[in-house]
Parts: C-alpha cells; sequence; structure tokens
C-alpha cells in the first residue's frame, strides 16, 4: 500500500509537471499563459491545509492521552506543512508580478493573511525550540497548535472572504468560473493536487522515521 501511494504520487506530479506546461488553457485577459500557475500555486497550499490539519488532530490527541507519539507526529506534520509553504510563497509572488505588476501588495487581504499565519506558525517553531523538557513543550504545542490552526483559517481562509482582495473568489472579485477552469485544466489541476498531498505524506514518513532513529540512538547511548 505505500508503495502504490508513492507510486501515485510520482506519476501525478509528473504528469501535471509535463501537462501543466504543454496542455491548452483559456486564453483571459491579463492572466494570458500565467494561469498555467495555478496547476503549482494552488496545490501548495492544499497540502499546507492538509498537513496543519493533521498536525492539529495529533496535537489534540496528544491532549487526550499525553503519548509523545503523537507529538512528535503534529510537530512533523506541522514542519512538512510550513516547508510547502515556501514554494507555495514564491509562486504566488511570481504571479502577483505578471497579473499585478508586484510581487507583493500590503492592499490584498489573503497575502496579508498568508504572512500572519506563515508568522503564527513560526512562533510555534519557536517555542518548541524554547523548551527542553519533553513532556511541557509536547503540552505547551499542542495548545499552541490549536490556536495556531484557528488562526490561520481565519487569516487566509475568512477575512479574505470578507473583505475586497485581488484574489479570485474572494470579496467582491469572482472567483475562476465553469469556463476558466474547463475541463483540460481539471484534467491537470486534480492530478496535482493528489500528487503533492501524496508526496506531502510521504515525506512526513520519512520525517517520521529520521525521527525514530534519532531517538533509537538516544537511548542506546543513554543505555
Amino acid at each position: 500500500m505505500r508503495k502504490i501511494y508513492k507510486l501515485i504520487a510520482v506519476i501525478c506530479i509528473t504528469y501535471s509537471l509535463i501537462a501543466g506546461l504543454l496542455n491548452d488553457v483559456p486564453r483571459l485577459p491579463i492572466l494570458n499563459e500565467s494561469i498555467r500557475n495555478l496547476y503549482f500555486h494552488v496545490p501548495m497550499w492544499f497540502v499546507l491545509m492538509f498537513q496543519m490539519t493533521i498536525s492539529l488532530y495529533y496535537a489534540l490527541k496528544f491532549l487526550s492521552n499525553y503519548q509523545i507519539k503523537n507529538d512528535t507526529i503534529s510537530a512533523s506534520a506541522a514542519q512538512v506543512g510550513f516547508f510547502f509553504s515556501i514554494p507555495g510563497i514564491l509562486t504566488g509572488m511570481l504571479w502577483a508580478k505578471v497579473t499585478w505588476g508586484t510581487f507583493w501588495t500590503f492592499a490584498d487581504p489573503k497575502l496579508n493573511g498568508v504572512a500572519m499565519a506563515i508568522l503564527t506558525y513560526t512562533a510555534y517553531f519557536i517555542l518548541r525550540k524554547s523548551i527542553d523538557d519533553e513532556v511541557k513543550r509536547a503540552k505547551l504545542s499542542a495548545v499552541y497548535n490549536i490556536f495556531a490552526y484557528v488562526m490561520m483559517m481565519v487569516f487566509i481562509m475568512i477575512l479574505p472572504r470578507l473583505t475586497d482582495s485581488l484574489h479570485p473568489g474572494n470579496g467582491g472579485n469572482p472567483a475562476f468560473s465553469q469556463y476558466d477552469l474547463n475541463n483540460n485544466m481539471r484534467m491537470v489541476f486534480y492530478p496535482a493536487v493528489i500528487g503533492w498531498i501524496l508526496l506531502s505524506i510521504w515525506l512526513l514518513e520519512i520525517k517520521m522515521k529520521i525521527k525514530y532513529l534519532q531517538q533509537k540512538i538516544l537511548h542506546h547511548e543513554y543505555n
């Protein structure tokens, strides 16, 4: 089963990278060929939301049974999600430069929300680094994780929809219509989302194996 999902991840990502550059796309004003960035930019944020949700789940699970393993998974998932936010921001900045004429604009609430969400999770990692006691670190991190997740949803999903935004589907700006996101684009976009999410699960699995080996080495040294 593990090999199957990894194979699917490789196939989906490879397909989306190639088809994303070669398939036909709608000719829209301003966007033009830059609409292809939809295949690369948006999946990064799907991965972020997916991994941060996993992180929240295991944080809540830790608070229910206080097993350190759950804290380890929670922290690792947050790190993987945070990692994918970097290409998400970079591809977004490139897209903004093409369509809005600038890499970043503080006039867009979603961009500001993304920045605040990233800073919120940066504080989460700083908090973990600042506490040496394993149990205390896990407890405080789990509680803060709940706060960080709620803030992320508010900053990225809620506030931009309540105010005017340059992003499609937020404020008074319409989302991609059925005509814009046609069947050709869907045939690339959905596999891209699936592929990148599966890749993030693969990376989380690798990270957990590394954590396990580190703990095993430490246990061996103490004994």
